[in-house]
């Protein structure tokens, strides 16, 4: 060990009598520093101008060390390109080969210099760290040290490569160069071979891009650990041969043979590393922001057994190249990474076919073509065998009905070994890709048995399968629409009331009918009410004669006229919004969100509720109307053409109405729970997605969401919220940090100068 500190202590007098290493350091530190003052500088002002921001310590770390990763590699070579060649151009190494000293001495010396060089960029990246602690509320520390961990294990592996580099050559550029070349080659290595099964598996584990950068995020993954380790100790070892075959000789081959299995045995370790059961993680960040939420967690615990989610991919499906091909394999898997860390059995399959979709830009590129054509087309491109890819009618063991009903587009199939399984979908917006509380959803869709919500038809009520404004698709059943039911783990089904309602429906949806219920109907509604079914009712102006008898039942009704504001927004009088209230945020999380932040939800047409609380319900009012400027109008019809005004002869009056209520009681063992709306837009598709010129986007796609989440006894959606981040205080003000960023970018630097240019005077004089 001796010998091995000696090494170390002669070359990093080397380094620091040097002033490349000096260089580096001050260059080091002022990239640092102007990137890390660039964002207390936003912060200052931010702040200034009366805005919060959260998460302060991601930003301050994430922006400074993503820019430290980015340019590290441009300094390891200019250090290690003279470790080894240096001795070979000089001769000195045949001095040690004469002493002695052995190989892996030598090379641990050496290798010992450059972590202390690593370890002082890391002492002058705590300096930063250390200054965020005391001008950043609560700022993550754990945090810091993930990601100063990430960047030394990079700077580990950075320098094990560039040693044995620069042992194979006398040349120090030529050490250099082969350094950067290397990095290159790990760094493009992930992407190699992606479209091969086992080939896979092991470029993707050489890859070093991106490694350190989940340090960054603030997770500490075993995989990432151990790939450091062993790609340290793998050129490591190399060098140590390389000097023994130098100063030994020997066959060629049995030299090559030695580094041959010296590769194989760190790929047979990295393979086994990166297996899912062998994985171990630690999240630092303090709202867990790189792990499953609570309510996940729990989803997972409950999947006892094995489960396979297989891909169907489909060649001619728009998705196709940005999410289904073969080389985006591992990045599709990415998405179940946390999911596979509670439970490391799940068996990612993926099956490739084709058949004919719904691809316009396909069409453009090959018109006149036929399914089979343009899948050898696009094989040719792509250069893929396109015997991968089948026609859908020749898979075997797969529900092809299924696919058909899917459009035959991108979608997976959650299986568990129970037999329970279900599909779980991409989607129609800018995201695509399903995100925790879809993924969620559909596991705890096959791990219990979830709500089934039953839409009454019959009677002129809404439609729910069409594109309309007025229709509730994307609020119900549309499968790639992310907030529908479906999505969301509810069943859908349809149903009439001229026959009991079936036992399995447990939320029952009675939507704007336009003609009145028979008695036999009635009845059956009678019975459905007396087992305890929840019901979800929406009302609208002009249907209170068919509305009322059903809303009596509960000691509600749809008052005559129809709410309006004099307020001049744009549009018609009778455009209202709607305020949660106080109550409704202890019902579900998506009130209580739209209440604490004051956010409305749009209502174009909407009837005012009135109630009793004699028929053994608690009643919540939910949303209201603001009472200022707002009244239930009772005379005018003709919103378009009159401006209605308040009559406070025949009792309109500007005060605030329910307009929205829930109504809950014990019965039959379990509560009951009702939502009685007195306007059905408000869940229609034109108001769940609008966008209206001078009006603040609705909130309608929370709306939704927090009825189920109540009538569902709060079963789903699945919540998948986190608490809020604590690091939202930067202390410094605008001349604080004035005063600091003089500090970090001329002042440390130049400490750093002086203290070279006094080690260079010291030495000289000596």
């Amino acid at each position: 060990m001796k010998i091995i500190q000696r090494i170390a202590i002669a070359e990093l007098q080397n380094f620091f009598y040097s002033p490349i290493a000096w260089l580096i350091m001050i260059v080091f530190t002022i990239q640092v520093a102007i990137t890390f003052t660039d964002t207390l500088g936003m912060f200052s002002q931010s702040q200034e101008m009366g805005y919060t921001i959260a998460s302060m310590s991601s930003k301050i770390l994430g922006g400074t060390f993503f820019d430290i990763l980015e340019y590290l590699y441009l300094y390891i070579p200019l250090l290690t390109m003279g470790l080894m060649s240096r001795e070979l151009s000089s001769g000195s190494i045949k001095l040690l080969y004469s002493s002695p000293v052995k190989n892996y001495q030598i090379v641990l010396g050496k290798y010992l210099s450059m972590l202390v060089y690593g370890g002082a960029l890391i002492l002058i990246l705590s300096v930063f760290i250390i200054l965020s602690f005391f001008t950043v509320r609560n700022f993550e520390i754990q945090t810091a040290l993930s990601c100063l961990l990430g960047t030394y294990l990079l700077l580990c592996a950075y320098s094990a490569i560039g040693l044995f580099l620069s042992s194979l050559t006398s040349y120090q550029v030529v050490a250099a160069i082969g350094t950067f070349a290397m990095f290159s080659f790990l760094n493009i290595m992930s992407g190699v071979g992606q479209d091969i099964d086992f080939v896979r598996e092991i470029t993707y584990w050489l890859g070093i891009n991106g490694r350190a950068m989940e340090f960054v995020s603030g997770l500490i993954c075993s995989e990432n650990v151990l790939y450091f380790l062993i790609v340290s100790l793998l050129f490591l070892f190399l060098t140590i041969l390389r000097l023994k075959s130098v100063r030994e000789g020997g066959s060629r081959n049995v030299i090559v043979g030695k580094y041959v299995g010296i590769v194989l045995v760190a790929l047979l370790l990295g393979f086994v590393s990166s297996r899912p059961v062998m994985m171990f993680f630690y999240d630092t960040t303090a709202t867990k922001s790189n792990t499953l939420t609570p309510n996940s967690q729990e989803i997972v615990k409950q999947l006892d057994g094995g489960m396979t989610i297989t891909t169907y991919v489909n060649l001619l499906d728009k998705r196709y190249n940005m999410y289904g091909a073969p080389g985006c394999r591992k990045r599709d898997i990415e998405l179940f990474m946390q999911y596979i860390r509670f439970k490391p059995e799940i068996k990612m399959k993926y099956v490739y076919y084709y058949a004919h979709a719904d691809n316009p830009s396909l069409e453009q590129r090959y018109p006149g073509l036929s399914d089979r054509e343009r899948v050898e087309k696009i094989c040719l491109v792509d250069d893929i065998d396109p015997d991968m890819f089948p026609h859908v009618s020749e898979l075997k063991g797969v529900d092809t009905a299924g696919l058909a009903s899917e459009g035959y587009r991108m979608v997976r199939l959650i299986e568990r070994k129970n037999g329970k399984k279900t599909y779980l979908r991409m989607f129609d917006d800018v995201t695509v890709t399903p995100k925790e509380a879809e993924i969620s959803a559909a596991l705890k869709r096959v791990a219990m048995k979830l709500p089934t919500v039953g839409y009454v038809q019959g009677h002129g009520e809404r439609g729910f399968e069409r594109n309309g404004d007025r229709s509730f698709r994307y609020s119900t059943v549309d499968k790639y629409f992310r907030y529908s039911l479906i999505n969301n783990g509810f069943d859908f089904e349809v149903l009439t009331l001229d026959r009991e309602v079936p036992e399995q429906v447990s939320i029952l949806i009675l939507s704007d009918m336009k003609t009145a219920l028979t008695p036999d109907e009635e009845k059956n509604l009678d019975n459905y009410i007396a087992r305890g079914g929840n019901l979800l009712i929406f009302g609208e102006p002009c249907r209170q004669e068919t509305m009322n008898p059903v809303l009596e039942r509960f000691g509600v009704r749809m008052l005559p006229g129809q709410l309006v504001t004099r307020i001049d927004n744009g549009f018609t009088p009778d455009f209202v919004v709607g305020f949660a209230t106080p109550e409704s945020s202890k019902l579900a999380w998506q009130f209580e969100f739209l209440q604490v932040r004051n956010l409305h939800i749009t209502m174009p047409g909407t009837s005012v509720l009135a109630y009793d609380e004699d028929k053994g319900y608690e009643v919540t009012p939910l949303f209201v109307s603001p009472g200022k400027g707002f009244w239930n109008e009772l005379e005018t019809t003709d919103f378009l053409d009159e401006k209605p005004t308040v009559n406070p002869t025949i009792g309109e009056e500007e005060k605030s109405y329910p307009l929205i209520v829930a109504l809950n009681r014990e019965i039959a063992g379990k509560e009951q729970r009702i939502v009685i709306s007195g306007d059905a837009d408000c869940f229609s598709n034109g108001e769940v997605s609008a966008s209206r010129l001078g009006v603040i986007p609705g909130n309608n796609y929370y709306f939704p969401g927090g009825l189920f989440n109540w009538l569902s006894g709060n079963q789903a959606p699945v919540d998948v919220r986190r608490p809020s981040f604590p690091d939202n205080r930067y202390y410094l003000g605008l001349q604080g940090t004035e005063v600091v960023t003089i500090c970090l970018v001329y002042v440390f630097p130049l400490l750093l100068l002086l203290g070279y240019l006094a080690l260079w005077l010291r030495r000289r004089g000596r």
